[in-house]
């Protein structure tokens, strides 16, 4: 038995399903696929799967990853990728299976690519003001936390942002951190320009990469 690592695209309309529902839709796609999969034991027996990091729902994916173990240790990988993507919908692909070389909790942050647009404003003026917002001596916005409602000031992670125009919407590339300690979600800029200026863009938000603390991509 051993370890693969199942790297995939969530994209279309597939990244509109909920993390419950792809969990849903990949423990189906491995049994369709009938690929030898170590099985959880018990009453509800189904393929053990785990994801290192959820993806927020509406976001894509570039680079989202599942692990299983593998009953036949002379399965080819190339076979495993395969035969899953004969089973999955459109909207989520494997491009690759290695075997896993870091833990889960290695993950320390992730790259975002954020698409920015709205009725009021037009592009270029939608992006004088979120420069004028990211270069404040502060960006407060509530948050969500385990003991309630939190106002904290997102200026820090956001400092290093890369943000430019295009024809269509206001591009931003930013890494936040991500995993089992802290999360700062992308959306949180969008909600502190609402606070602002009382103008809520529309956003397109893809996940490219996670990244372990030293900035290593995640393998």
């Amino acid at each position: 038995m051993k370890n693969v690592r199942v790297w995939f695209k969530k994209d279309d309309q597939c990244r509109y399903i909920s993390h419950l529902d792809l969990n849903r839709v990949m423990i189906r796609a491995i049994q369709k696929s009938r690929l030898p999969v170590w099985h959880t034991e018990g009453f509800n027996v189904h393929p053990y799967i785990t994801f290192a990091l959820p993806l927020s729902l509406g976001f894509r994916g570039e680079r989202e990853s599942m692990d299983m173990r593998i009953l036949d240790d002379n399965l080819k990988l190339d076979v495993i990728k395969d035969e899953l993507n004969k089973c999955l919908p459109n909207g989520l692909s494997v491009f690759d299976v290695t075997e896993p070389k870091m833990k889960p909790g290695a993950i320390a942050s992730a790259k975002f690519k954020m698409r920015l647009s709205c009725d009021e404003y037009s592009v270029e003026e939608l992006y004088t003001k979120l420069q004028e917002m990211l270069n404040s001596d502060e960006i407060l916005v509530d948050k969500k936390t385990k003991k309630g409602i939190k106002k904290i000031d997102i200026k820090e992670y956001f400092k290093d942002a890369k943000h430019y125009d295009t024809e269509n919407d206001v591009v931003i590339r930013v890494t936040l951190p991500a995993g089992s300690t802290t999360n700062i979600n992308p959306t949180l800029l969008v909600k502190a320009f609402f606070e602002k200026y009382s103008v809520e863009p529309y956003y397109d938000i893809t996940r490219v990469d996670v990244f372990d603390e030293k900035g290593r991509a995640f393998e």
